[in-house]
């Protein structure tokens, strides 16, 4: 009875040399977790999202490990060798969540979202020990993030917000002159920041519209003589 209460106890029980077995196995696939995941990572983070560097390779290699336990902790005679791995999708649907904001005119976040819940899968790749899988599946993750953005851009096939500010010595006037440069554009002036630096006023404002939409909006404000000079930002919010 002792005996029984013990093992109940204390269910996984490994010695020396299964640890160091252990080790060896999962070094290399952790390490490659979290490089790969710091791949995705550099890009989000050149990019200025919220999910960089360190949130990717933490996922990539807690991934990775959680597969690796799994398959430990369940032994050589079950067969249900995945029953900790399958509880990741959930996990990482609760994390993804997190990062969709919902603004009154759009959704911001959803491709963090999604880049996270495919850097875990890249994670339980490595984790299984399947390196080129999880390799490829990197550079298609991150050609897929910046060249189909770049093209989507290009080819106007999908709007952007940029955050406007235009400069100079009187707001009535720059206002007056944004709003008809929008209204020609095809464009509505909403939520609108006003503030001022001595003699210097500045107004701010977010318009989403595709790449030649922007270039057209651009070039109207700078036709106007009331505006003595004109900025453009990327929005911090656009996803």
């Amino acid at each position: 009875m002792s005996a029984e209460l013990a093992q109940i106890a204390q269910p996984y029980q490994f010695d020396s040399l299964a640890q160091i077995v252990v080790v060896n196995h999962a070094a290399s696939r952790l390490l490659l977790a979290c490089v790969l995941g710091a791949l995705v990572g550099l890009e989000r983070e050149w990019n200025r999202k919220s999910a960089g560097v360190r949130t990717n390779l933490l996922i990539c290699m807690g991934a990775a490990f959680f597969t690796l336990l799994s398959a430990v902790l369940a032994g050589d005679l079950s067969p249900n060798k995945g029953q900790v791995a399958s509880n990741i999708v959930q996990g990482i649907g609760f994390l993804g969540a997190g990062l969709i904001l919902h603004s009154k005119s759009r959704v911001n976040g959803l491709t963090s979202a999604a880049s996270v819940w495919v850097v875990a899968s890249i994670g339980m790749a490595c984790g299984a020990g399947l390196y080129g899988a999880a390799a490829v599946a990197t550079m298609i993750v991150i050609v897929s993030l910046e060249l189909v953005g770049f093209l989507e851009r290009r080819a106007n096939l999908k709007g952007f917000s940029l955050v406007y500010e235009a400069r100079g010595t009187d707001t009535t006037l720059m206002l007056s002159s944004i709003l008809d440069a929008m209204d020609k554009a095809g464009q509505r002036l909403a939520d609108v920041a006003q503030d001022s630096i001595g003699r210097l006023q500045r107004v701010s404002f977010t318009i989403i519209a595709t790449n030649s939409q922007h270039q057209r909006l651009r070039a109207k404000l700078e036709a106007e003589p009331t505006i003595d000079k004109l900025l453009t930002f990327r929005d911090p919010e656009e996803d």
